[in-house]
């Protein structure tokens, strides 16, 4: 067996974790978020991830091997950018349509994406608590959305705003269906705008914006 990042998404990520009520103004974990907002989203991850264990264990036979390829961060800090600097930009955006009056804050402070990101260690420590696999190896890969190769930051403002473009369409692709059921479809365009600019602003600082895959392969006991 062997589960995409996109495939996983729609086992694991159902439920947006209990007790978020005071994650004000956030729509994810962030550097501003409480304490229990961070055990919230990892507790609801290892009773999701236990579940898909569970099940897929339920359908395999014993050696059968499966391999799993998913979001995760590159360092214990639950707020790392590999999987939070997109949702905080996001965040920022709501937060300046705010200011404007064209959502409101109840609306936002009731909204929270329902994705975890793990570290390594989060994952094994499912696998092995859980039981029904032996974790025959666990893999990562950073994933760089510039366009080149190179360690040095572009410095082509048109490069940055063509960057701009790639992280927008792919934010978009993934939360509008989330975002537009809770706020409506007609901030839509207006929200993506702001959220591209902020995307641009960030580059210019000649911070990259990475992502962090995980690959992991189980074999059944």
């Amino acid at each position: 067996m062997v589960y995409t990042l996109h495939a996983l998404k729609t086992l694991l990520d159902k439920n947006v974790p209990q007790g978020l009520e005071n994650n004000k103004l956030n729509i994810y974990m962030a550097k501003t978020s409480p304490t229990n907002v961070f055990k919230a989203y990892r507790k609801q991850f290892e009773e999701d991830f236990t579940k898909f264990l569970v099940l897929r264990s339920q359908e395999m036979i014993s050696g059968g091997r499966m391999i799993l390829t998913i979001a995760g961060r590159s360092i214990t800090d639950p707020t790392s950018d590999d999987c939070c600097i997109g949702w905080e930009l996001l965040a920022k955006s709501l937060a300046d349509m705010l200011k404007e009056g064209l959502v409101q804050e109840s609306k936002i402070n009731s909204f929270n994406i329902p994705l975890y990101s793990p570290y390594e260690d989060e994952v094994r420590d499912v696998i092995q608590k859980e039981g029904s696999f032996s974790l025959h190896s666990l893999n990562s890969f950073a994933l760089n959305v510039e366009q080149d190769n190179t360690d040095e930051m572009n410095t082509n403002v048109s490069d940055w705003h063509m960057l701009g473009i790639k992280m927008t369409k792919t934010v978009r692709a993934i939360s509008e269906p989330m975002i537009a059921t809770h706020f409506g479809n007609s901030i839509m365009d207006m929200l993506f705008k702001k959220f591209q600019e902020h995307v641009v602003d960030h580059l210019a600082t000649k911070k990259r914006v990475n992502g962090f895959n995980l690959i992991i392969s189980l074999i059944k006991r």
